[in-house]
């Protein structure tokens, strides 16, 4: 469902970009931005830089017009549309001058070298399964079952994966958190507690048959329910809201890995349905829409973001590791259809996409989508389970599913660390 069905419920935030007050646009469960935060890149980054970077990669084809006007000496930035108030901030007049980023994340390259054996000692990595597992999958919608087979679920997969990519970082020098240890929520929070922030959604969409529950997924008109509303809420901006409070206050690591599978459209959920299809895609922040920057949470974290110099140490590690991901797994890359996406860097495998996790999460974000999980070879190799060695999945010799994924990303993080950490000695 993700690619092509999926890719509009991974986050879509186009659902849920409204405002919830006349005064104020913010999108549901966002608190009011900041504002004053950004004070601390004042002459941190030059007209230039910011431009670049605000064009090519964050706001491209005109998506900031009118919200954010960039002068030779600064940039006017609309911190809330009615009534009309902005914000300036100074760039600093060259390289040379230019004040240091602050944030809280370090790139691997300002690390000191580490010795030989523990090429990733002082990097704190943050693991990110994504969606939850057991039968709050089902909720999700990230869960699907051919006939009496293990039910392929998401967030079970994800989870095993980040476990045994765990050990194999430590291994390696990096402190490692784990985001979610379990199948449950990291939120507190449960769909009956959001009610009444459903029912408001509704109202500014514009919905006025508003319906207090729904008749299963097959239900036309669930999207119109409380309850639907309220489930989303729940476990694509609450769960992930929770866990962005955790990765920046808590854990504050230099690079968050989130684990993701991908899936193509496969029917009615009674009967899903194999696809031929099976690709490799990775995410990093970044082409918004005009549409997602009215909202002033949503302008205030892109600023966020693109201020923190985030985008180049994310794409160069993400290159790297989508190399390694695409040899272990010898999948072909994904082209996204339409706008929602804007391919960046040298490899075919590298996209820019404003989603929730990688805009909230502070720290350069590595966000992985291999895999087509309704595709027959990979229903097969879940069907296997985890296993040592090799098993012959369509005639080739294969690890399992989660050993390989685990192990093409430690080497990848792994080679972009010793590249980065030895290139001068």
């Amino acid at each position: 469902m993700k690619a092509r069905r999926w890719i509009f419920l991974l986050i879509n935030l186009s659902l849920f970009l409204l405002p919830r007050a006349d005064a104020q646009r913010l999108s549901a469960l966002a608190p009011p931005p900041a504002w004053s935060d950004l004070e601390a890149y004042q002459e941190t980054m030059t007209a230039e830089e910011f431009s670049r970077l605000l064009e090519e990669v964050y706001a491209p084809r005109g998506a900031s017009k009118g919200l954010i006007e960039v002068e030779p000496a600064q940039a006017v930035i609309r911190t809330s549309l009615e009534p009309r108030r902005t914000w300036v901030l100074r760039f600093a007049k060259d390289r040379a001058s230019a004040k240091p980023t602050p944030r809280t994340w370090r790139s691997a390259g300002e690390l000191p070298a580490p010795p030989a054996e523990q090429p990733l000692k002082g990097l704190k990595i943050a693991l990110d399964p994504g969606h939850l597992g057991g039968e709050w999958a089902r909720l999700e919608e990230r869960w699907f079952r051919i006939n009496e087979g293990i039910p392929v679920v998401e967030g079970d997969l994800t989870l095993q994966v980040a476990k045994k990519l765990e050990p194999a970082l430590a291994s390696m020098g990096a402190e490692v958190f784990l985001v979610r240890k379990s199948a449950r929520p990291a939120t507190p929070l449960r769909p009956e507690s959001l009610r009444e922030e459903a029912r408001n959604q509704l109202k500014l969409r514009g919905i006025t048959q508003i319906r207090e529950s729904y008749n299963g997924p097959d239900d036309p008109e669930r999207s119109d329910s409380i309850q639907y509303e309220s489930e989303r809420l729940f476990y694509r901006v609450s769960e992930i809201r929770h866990r962005a409070e955790l990765i920046n206050f808590q854990f504050q690591p230099d690079l968050t890995v989130c684990i993701h599978l991908n899936a193509e459209a496969w029917g009615d959920p009674k009967k899903p349905t194999f696809t031929p299809l099976n690709h490799l895609h990775t995410l990093v922040n970044g082409n918004y829409a005009a549409v997602e920057l009215r909202n002033e949470d949503v302008r205030f974290e892109m600023l966020l973001k693109l201020l923190s110099r985030s985008f180049p140490e994310e794409l160069a590690v993400t290159e790297t590791v989508a190399m390694s991901l695409s040899r272990a797994t010898g999948l072909p890359a994904y082209e996204y259809p339409g706008q929602n996406a804007l391919r960046l860097g040298q490899t075919p495998f590298v996209w820019a996409r404003n989603l929730l996790a990688n805009r909230l999460y502070r720290s350069p974000v590595l966000f992985l989508e291999p895999y087509v999980m309704n595709s027959h070879e990979v229903w097969e190799r879940v069907q296997l389970g985890d296993y040592e060695g090799e098993q012959k999945i369509a005639g080739t010799a294969r690890k399992s599913l989660v050993e390989e994924y685990a192990q093409a990303v430690a080497q990848g993080i792994r080679d972009y660390c010793k590249a980065c950490r030895y290139r001068n000695q």
